[in-house]
């Protein structure tokens, strides 16, 4: 099983979560590409991280908000979101380049997750632009999405991700941030959901529906509070339940 967390969400001056501590704990980062969070010498940074501990890095693709943190939804057209999408791969390849290390899958961020998800339009958007970088990079969503489905007509590997510390809806949707029971914010919970998500492929919802939930790598989020520890105690109990831990997608022979 995998364990990734988004990093790298930082800007300039500002740091957001514990990029360096989280990356001792995780498996997979998705790192911010400069349009909803981060800059290039943050990037930089958590790539060089990475590839230091063997964690592979995911681009964590988002819409051109800065202001809202990506997570407010924005029209595009097909083109527009399509090569938006292609500059943010291209340029954490970039930085991954100079520490000895490729992108190794792409992930929407916030608002732009939720939308590839069910939208037909978005999601083509984003498949494109990973077709037109790299055909070999794994696509990191929800199971079942529009996005998933997607991505594996085009030929692309869809990699199903449940949420440890997110409220699912009976849907199988996540709850909004703005609704109660968005966040999961108990240490044991969180680990808890992880396990059941790791060894029973199920989740249970708001409203108590337990939902199947077949994934292959679970996100504690980096900008949760208490994220660090949150983390930590992911690991522990998914060890401690005799979960291998693992990134989807291995390096290179040559990169190891």
């Amino acid at each position: 099983m995998d364990l990734n967390a988004d990093l790298a969400e930082g800007f300039g001056a500002w740091r957001l979560g514990d990029d360096d501590a989280l990356l001792d704990v995780i498996t997979s980062a998705n790192v911010a590409c400069g349009f909803h969070a981060g800059d290039p010498t943050t990037m930089r940074r958590v790539c060089a991280g990475a590839a230091e501990r063997g964690v592979a890095v995911g681009a964590q693709v988002g819409y051109r908000d800065l202001a809202g943190f990506g997570r407010r939804r924005i029209e595009y057209a097909f083109e527009d979101l399509r090569d938006d999408v292609l500059y943010q791969i291209g340029a954490l390849d970039g930085f991954c380049r100079v520490a000895g290390t490729r992108v190794r899958y792409v992930k929407p961020h916030g608002a732009l997750y939720n939308t590839a998800a069910a939208d037909e339009a978005q999601a083509a958007a984003v498949v494109a632009a990973v077709v037109d970088y790299d055909r070999s990079l794994p696509v990191l969503c929800p199971p079942g999405s529009v996005l998933a489905r997607l991505a594996t007509g085009a030929g692309l590997r869809a990699v199903a991700e449940g949420f440890a510390d997110r409220g699912y809806q009976a849907s199988g949707a996540l709850v909004p941030r703005t609704s109660p029971g968005a966040l999961v914010k108990s240490p044991d919970e969180v680990a808890a959901r992880a396990v059941r998500m790791a060894v029973e492929s199920s989740v249970r919802a708001v409203d108590g529906v337990e939902l199947r939930l077949p994934v292959e790598s679970i996100c504690v989020h980096g900008d949760t509070p208490g994220a660090v520890a949150l983390a930590r105690g992911v690991r522990a109990e998914l060890e401690r339940a005799g979960v291998v831990l693992g990134p989807f997608v291995q390096a290179p022979q040559d990169e190891r």
